[in-house]
């Protein structure tokens, strides 16, 4: 079976615009929420780690006549960086004076080169400047037709668990979009999909917090079926007031930060933002002459509770059978070494019952395996977690670095897991990412090293 490679990232987060800046948060270990600056956020906690706003996309406010939200912008961006990450993105497409949103296929014929779209472009070791995903990405570009691709096989593979509420919440207050046009709530593939004139399958994903884990499982399963060439998948989430209350109502927000596995955690707070992931059949990376492989899609298990609308079943016995169907099919092993388990990024969201059981089931799986927690540096971004902490695995397995936590506090002693708190280097070639969800939704992956 042909290896699923990571070929392009993207991501736009609370630590800024670009995965430099990402990788660059990740070892700072240092952030917090803030308070939303909502009017109308009438809740005890109104906190969350939220995009800068220099580096908030200022459009586009419209596709096609149907303006998008916070979280459709927000996909863009950072599928944008992740197609000329890949070399995938090209020249700028003619200024009709219409909204882009018509895709590149219109413009299969263009006789541009393919360089043309790739000034700027950050080199395999991702040393250059914080301004270069954005300085060489010119918002018209759409896929070269120069890179061998066939639109009819490049898909997308995107998640959110609220999509793009925040128009809708605009709406019920009094505060339409200028073009006062309804739109539907989750068009993050589809908006993706037509601004880069993807002819495969485009499907958003929305089963809560494992959401983009899913829609990277889906993506791979496009690919060794022979479904796509080329899929580009992850996750957005936006700021929504809905989702903000609600938390709030189930007593489930800390008032503090992010803490996962801390004995002092009182409930999780939300992120938002997008990360976006190229996915690649190795033959088609290999065709094309691919500049970087981040790493490789390796394996995948999904299961469910059966269990309860939103608390986790306490045994834990069915995200085990998530994990190790996933170590199964990627040929992880335990112990360090190429074969072994390196690194965890765990689901971990600071709920109390949440930490204990997936620690519990960690420490009898890899009790010795480091774990790194997203959530604690960027709080939990919902339907884009799992595309974040993929991300994060496919920089550590690229830099060959496991960058320090974000200190939690005094950790819980019924959270027995490794949170190193300084930088160390990966010990072992694979890396498991976490992902579950109300409703009982479980999913692991296993990310492993590019095939020298």
């Amino acid at each position: 079976m042909d290896d699923v490679l990571v070929t392009g990232l993207g991501a736009l987060s609370p630590l800024g615009a670009g995965t430099d800046a990402f990788w660059r948060g990740m070892h700072a270990a240092d952030t917090a929420p803030l308070r939303v600056p909502d009017p109308l956020a009438h809740m005890d906690h109104p906190l969350m780690y939220l995009v800068p706003e220099a580096d908030v996309p200022d459009g586009p406010e419209e596709q096609d006549g149907l303006p998008l939200g916070r979280g459709s912008r927000f996909a863009l961006a950072a599928a944008r960086e992740a197609v000329l990450d890949a070399g995938l993105a090209g020249p700028p497409a003619p200024d009709t004076g219409r909204d882009r949103g018509r895709g590149a296929a219109q413009d299969a014929g263009r006789d541009t080169g393919q360089d043309a779209g790739r000034d700027g472009v950050r080199d395999a070791g991702r040393d250059a400047g914080p301004d270069a995903p954005r300085a060489g990405l010119d918002p018209r570009a759409g896929l070269d037709p120069r890179a061998g691709l066939d639109p009819r096989r490049v898909a997308v593979a995107l998640s959110s668990g609220m999509g793009d509420t925040d128009l809708h919440e605009g709406w019920w207050t009094g505060q339409a979009p200028a073009s006062g046009r309804w739109a539907p709530t989750f068009p993050v593939a589809s908006v993706v999909g037509g601004w880069f004139g993807a002819q495969g399958v485009n499907t958003c994903i929305s089963n809560a917090c494992a959401a983009s884990g899913y829609a990277l499982s889906v993506a791979a399963d496009l690919i060794r079926s022979g479904e796509a060439d080329v899929v580009i998948a992850g996750g957005a989430e936006a700021y929504s007031r809905v989702a903000l209350g609600c938390f709030n109502r189930l007593g489930a927000i800390d008032p503090e930060r992010c803490r996962p596995f801390s004995a002092e955690r009182r409930g999780t707070v939300f992120g938002e933002g997008a990360a976006v992931l190229v996915l690649e059949s190795a033959a088609h990376a290999r065709a094309r002459g691919a500049r970087t492989v981040y790493g490789r899609l390796a394996g995948a298990g999904w299961s469910c509770d059966a269990y309860h609308a939103t608390a986790p079943e306490p045994s834990g016995a069915q995200i085990e059978r998530a994990m190790r169907e996933a170590l199964r099919e990627a040929g992880a092993g335990g112990g360090s070494g190429p074969g072994g388990l390196g690194f965890v990024m765990p689901h971990g969201t600071g709920t109390e019952l949440n930490d204990v059981v997936e620690s519990r089931v960690l420490g009898a799986l890899a009790p010795r395996t480091p774990l790194y927690s997203v959530k604690a540096l960027i709080g939990h971004t919902g339907g884009a977690a799992g595309a974040f902490a993929a991300l994060a695995a496919a920089l550590v397995l690229h830099h060959k670095t496991l960058p320090p936590n974000v200190p939690i506090g005094e950790p819980d002693p019924e959270c027995a897991v490794p949170l190193p708190s300084g930088s160390a280097p990966m010990t072992g070639g694979y890396g498991l990412v976490n992902a579950y969800a109300f409703g009982g939704n479980n999913i692991s992956l296993v990310f492993g090293e590019a095939a020298a």
